[in-house]
């Protein structure tokens, strides 16, 4: 099993993933434009346009932002998604998901003209280009915003978006992005696929509405309508094989999956396919769940979603070395998942690892999103997997890993905060609100070796060298020093267990040969001082 994992992790750390198609990644992101008015008639313009310089703009193959990833990166700043921004906000959300570009403009309608002005922004340098200015009337929308993009981003293939065969259809399309409540969202959407029912775009945005309203077979029958022919077939039929799994219909999800797999790789086809076989008991003739998922981690190495279903696979596979493996791994990228804390919980207790099983218990029932049975020997629940809800390609790729590297260290600055905090409190010897911030910052950071280590000596301190022991082994777990091994062997001191404790000073001595605080321990065993403290 060993020999196994390393060469698994050799993998990971040497073989890149294998790219779909030779397309740059994006680094363009176009925000909504401004509409000065808010007229009833024309409010879903700004969005509109935006969204069809994104298009042009990927149909060059210039690589930009789709509207999703933007949203989810106005969500990481709690933003609204529709609304129109300050500039120094806009190249906040541009360094956010890694733009090099931000194309920002406003549009203007007079009865029937219509006014729309961009100016492209560079991030990396700092400047702004001239304002690219195109009029015309309102029903000549399309060749407009396609003039602008053309202007204001110049170069690229010859490539064109595709469009709907209506501007009406466009606008229901719109109106249905921009709704709040899915009711309106799906009527505005079916209005725009009544009018043009190849209306592809509309299709998945109605896949995704129906899919989050948890009406799986309307979400099938809605994204089976994208014909073979189409671009955008294959992620249709991916999208369909999603729905496939939610309705239990895993035959029919493993025969269409395995189909794109064949016809081309991708780590989310292989992610689902992993899953596929999780749900319906895998064999080794159609591949063991680990098998799929072992091969998308090596395509997707810092994912953490990736990463938690392939050590909860190993975990319902009852091979708890490898599913502590793979669920750390998951845990170095997100530290925060209560579930994958949860899990391996379990697998560290099957394992006899009673006090790190403890401490991962614990961690699950603070972090963890859903109610979990966190008592000891609770059997690892099925249903925690994580469906991947679209094609690699189309989920953003390294943009939605910026977002994720982005929050990951603002939470870690924020522990970090936490722990100076702590720090400076253990000092005055306030250890009641000492331990208050500590706990802060293990809950944003649960793998802090120094915060660990401060409450380990607080219960020292505070006389409860049992609750010492358990944090300060956490704490070596997490980083192995010189400091927390004498403090543990201050702990066993106490604990009137000196062999424990020689133990503890001499591997501190190993790490640190001129520790002064090791040199001190073993002098106090030698004559037998400090286990009656």
């Amino acid at each position: 099993m060993i020999a196994a994992l390393m060469a698994a992790a050799l993998a990971l750390g040497l073989r890149a993933p294998q790219p779909v198609a030779a397309v740059p990644p994006p680094r363009i992101l176009v925000v909504p434009f401004d509409t000065p008015v808010r007229d009833g008639r024309t409010y879903w313009l700004g969005e509109a346009v935006g969204v069809l310089i994104t298009d042009d703009l990927n149909a060059r193959g210039l690589g930009a932002i789709g509207r999703p990833v933007r949203v989810r990166a106005y969500e990481h700043l709690h933003l609204p998604a529709n609304t129109v921004l300050s500039r120094a906000t806009v190249i906040k959300i541009g360094e956010l998901v890694g733009a090099t570009q931000v194309v920002v403009g406003d549009v203007q309608v007079d009865g029937d003209a219509l006014t729309i002005r961009a100016r492209p922004i560079h991030i990396d340098v700092g400047r702004g280009d001239s304002e690219v200015v195109e009029k015309g009337r309102l029903v000549d929308l399309f060749a407009l915003a396609q003039k602008v993009a053309r202007r204001a981003i110049p170069g690229g293939g010859s490539g064109i978006a595709t469009l709907p065969s209506s501007l009406h259809a466009f606008e229901q399309y719109m109106k249905g992005l921009l709704a709040e409540q899915p009711a309106s969202q799906a009527s505005f959407l079916e209005a725009a696929l009544k009018l043009d029912s190849r209306y592809d775009a509309a299709r998945f945005a109605l896949w995704d509405i129906r899919t989050a309203q948890g009406d799986h077979a309307a979400a099938l029958a809605a994204i089976r309508g994208v014909a073979d022919a189409s671009p955008v077939a294959r992620r249709a039929k991916f999208l369909s094989a999603v729905s496939l799994m939610a309705l239990k219909q895993n035959d029919d999800a493993f025969a269409a999956l395995k189909g794109l797999q064949d016809a081309g790789p991708d780590p989310a086809i292989l992610n689902n396919l992993g899953i596929v076989q999780l749900r319906r008991g895998g064999s080794q003739e159609a591949g063991k769940p680990t098998y799929f998922l072992t091969k998308a981690a090596e395509a997707l190495p810092d994912d953490p979603d990736v990463l938690f279903n392939l050590g909860y696979a190993y975990a319902l596979d009852r091979d708890p070395q490898g599913a502590i493996y793979w669920l750390r791994e998951a845990l170095r990228r997100n530290p925060a998942d209560g579930d994958a804390h949860f899990v391996i919980a379990a697998e560290l207790e099957a394992s006899g690892s009673e006090v790190e099983a403890g401490r991962e218990r614990e961690l699950a029932t603070q972090l963890s999103a859903r109610r979990l049975d966190a008592q000891p020997h609770a059997p690892v629940p099925r249903g925690l997997e994580r469906v991947a809800q679209d094609l690699e390609a189309s989920r953003g790729g390294g943009v939605d890993q910026a977002l994720t590297t982005t929050a990951l260290r603002d939470q870690q600055n924020v522990a970090q905060f936490y722990l100076e905090r702590g720090r400076r409190l253990f000092d005055a010897e306030q250890d009641r609100e000492a331990m208050l911030e500590l706990r802060r910052a293990v809950f944003l950071s649960p793998y802090e070796a120094e915060a660990h280590l401060l409450m380990g000596r607080i219960h020292l301190r505070g006389g409860r060298p049992r609750e010492a022991v358990d944090a300060l082994k956490i704490s070596i777990w997490s980083r192995d020093t010189a400091p927390a091994r004498v403090a543990l062997g201050e702990a066993y001191l106490k604990l009137k267990d000196a062999t424990a404790a020689r133990a503890q000073a001499q591997r501190a001595l190993q790490l640190d040969p001129g520790s002064a605080e090791a040199k001190a321990l073993l002098d106090r065993i030698d004559r037998g001082i400090g286990g009656e403290l």
